[in-house]
């Protein structure tokens, strides 16, 4: 079993248009909506693939019930605490000309029951799993050292946890030394202080990171394709080509399903990131929030060339 932790799902509602032009009315094509969130994307990919897989995190309204009923629907268990709000929706907005267009709600407000009721959630499931991820952004009043947490909790029964977040989440959850993380360029400049204006300048700063005791670092670079550090710092590469991307969203929750069920299977470092780059391009050629078209996945997988840097 893997447990995914999602404390501020949302709805993702992807929207295609012929521009989009501020100050005006938009009249959209097409309109679909998604349970989202980035552990929830997770579990979606686990189940697609037939792992066994637990969700939790909180969830309120109509709208967490749409979420709850989507996972229930994949067969995904579903451990959630209910909050009083609505669990907020994330809005893609996709245009003919290239643009994509984000538009993030804040998400409903955890008090100090519910969180504390979530705590003690946590530690249950968790002596349940033999991999627990930890994605996306931490809800309002949910502080922010709340992955660094979990991750000592984890770690006081001997699982391995995953980390996918951002910001001063990120930053203290690191402290933690959990088992992988998987920044993108951004965020992992955001970790190291400085700009990387290049892939050594990535290289550099990923073998960094890892030398604080992280042992799996996977840098997404989006079209440019992950890196992997790993132990001894081996740095390998991989990189789909010919892509052509309609929608990126969920891509690095992609990458972070694929891995995990690499650490399950035990897989080389090779197959394991070679894996995660074909599912997570394979992902980005459909409008669908993470529904990977697995013959698409086997065909890139079947092309990718794994690169040894260092």
């Amino acid at each position: 079993m893997i447990l995914t932790v999602t404390l501020n799902p949302a709805v993702d509602k992807t929207y295609t248009a012929g521009e989009l032009i501020t100050g005006h009315v938009n009249r959209m094509r097409t309109a679909m909506s998604f349970a989202g969130g980035k552990g929830i994307n997770v579990a979606k990919v686990l189940r697609q693939y037939g792992q066994l897989v637990c969700a939790t995190g909180f969830l309120g309204g109509y709208a967490g019930d749409f979420i709850e009923d989507t996972l229930l629907d994949k067969q995904v268990e579903c451990q959630f605490i209910r909050v009083e709000g609505e669990t907020r929706s994330n809005i893609n907005i996709l245009a003919d000309n290239g643009y994509a267009t984000e538009i993030i709600e804040p998400g409903p407000l955890i008090g100090e029951e519910a969180l504390e009721e979530f705590l003690v959630l946590f530690d249950e499931l968790a002596a349940q799993c033999e991999i627990v991820v930890l994605s996306g952004s931490a809800a309002r009043g949910v502080p922010e050292d709340i992955y660094k947490t979990l991750i000592e909790k984890a770690r006081l029964k001997g699982i391995k946890t995953m980390l996918d977040t951002s910001g001063e989440s990120l930053r203290s959850g690191i402290e933690a030394k959990p088992y992988f993380i998987k920044p993108n360029q951004k965020e992992l400049e955001y970790i190291v202080g400085h700009k990387l204006v290049n892939r050594e300048d990535v290289i550099e700063a990923a073998i960094e990171v890892h030398k604080r005791g992280i042992g799996h670092v996977v840098v997404s670079m989006g079209k440019n394709g992950l890196l992997y550090v790993c132990s001894g710092g081996v740095v390998y590469y991989a990189k789909p080509e010919n892509v052509q991307a309609l929608n990126t969203v969920g891509c690095g929750d992609c990458v972070v399903a694929s891995y995990a069920m690499s650490f399950l299977r035990k897989d080389s470092k090779e197959e394991s990131v070679r894996r995660a780059a074909a599912i997570s391009a394979a992902n980005a050629t459909t409008l669908k929030c993470v529904d990977v078209p697995f013959g698409t996945a086997e065909e890139l997988y079947e092309s990718i060339t794994v690169e040894k840097l260092r």
